[in-house]
């Protein structure tokens, strides 16, 4: 079930096309990435989830029915661009912000103080947000994202300014968000991280979607039929043994095994084809490699410059 639509998204912005055509469904309790290079219309969209401002054309739905203003108070934005009151404290900051998003003010000092705890940053309630570090302003803002526990949280590239350490935390909340029944929209470059949390995605590049779907199914439609084979045998059997069904990448002895890297024909049997590995030496291993997301957001991306060229 689709927890959020956005159908036929037209934007323009003077003699600027920021969003052509574009439609996401995202399922309910899901993470869902939203990717694209700088300019592709990642964060027009999200400004249009949010009714910062509205499309020229297309419908937004929530929850099964259209978007209405109210909604904004089951979404929580967590925007790239920071936008904490530096002056402010940040504990009066977090209850003003909290009340905003229809908590009261024993409501949301409750909850804060559960966030605090569990980030360990009691001590910054009585500082003021220009005393922290980027990173410690992220936290606050994260916590403040999520405090009125939304239906749909939007996390735009959350982890900016994070060390390792943070990161691993960070992503360790949203998965805990996700399993406590929160649909997450992530927007990102990260592309370890997109295989890391998300489930599904849509790549945004000149304000067209290039590529969506299930990032399993994803990955499987752009393998290139190469494996990774590990046997106890010389590669000179192999080769003999396959002759022109395949085309050897690589080939390392590791620890006294041999480890090939190859390439089959579309029409190869992967049972026929072991059949006839189990003649040049015995299988250890025997594993189909499946292009990372970095790899397949490079190649669209590639082959839609390559096409508008032609």
């Amino acid at each position: 079930m689709e927890l959020f639509k956005a159908q036929h998204i037209v934007k323009q912005f003077a003699n600027h096309l920021a969003l052509d055509q574009i439609t996401v469904s995202v399922p309910e309790g899901s993470i869902y990435g939203l990717l694209g290079p700088n300019g592709a219309g990642k964060t027009t969209l999200i400004r249009i989830i949010n009714q910062i401002t509205a499309p020229d054309s297309g419908e937004l739905f929530f929850k099964g029915n259209k978007l209405k203003s109210d909604d904004i108070y089951d979404i929580g934005y967590l925007p790239e661009e920071r936008g904490l009151y530096r002056k402010m404290k940040v504990g009066e900051q977090s209850v003003y912000l909290a009340r905003l998003k229809g908590l009261s003010r024993q409501d949301a000092l409750k909850k804060l103080k559960v966030w605090f705890e569990k980030f360990e940053i009691e001590a910054w309630w009585d500082k003021k947000v220009e005393e922290l570090s980027k990173g410690m302003q992220q936290k606050v803002q994260f916590i403040i994202t999520v405090l009125h526990e939304p239906k749909l949280l939007i996390f735009d590239e959350p982890f900016t300014g994070f060390d390792p350490i943070n990161v691993k935390i960070l992503k360790k909340e949203i998965l805990k968000l996700k399993d406590q029944g929160a649909t997450i929209i992530f927007s990102t470059h990260d592309m370890g991280s997109v295989e890391e949390l998300c489930s599904h995605i849509t790549l945004i590049n000149k304000a067209r979607t290039l590529l969506e779907g299930n990032i399993d199914e994803i990955r499987k439609r752009y393998a290139s039929n190469e494996y990774e084979i590990g046997f106890e045998g010389e590669a000179n059997l192999l080769r003999a043994t396959l002759s022109s069904q395949y085309k050897i990448l690589e080939h390392k002895k590791v620890n006294g095994q041999s480890i090939v890297r190859i390439k089959f024909q579309d029409s190869f049997s992967t049972n026929d084809i072991l059949k006839s590995l189990l003649q040049s030496g015995k299988i250890v291993s025997f594993n189909e490699i499946v292009p990372g997301m970095n790899d397949i957001f490079i190649r669209v991306v590639q082959e839609e410059k390559t096409t508008k060229r032609t």
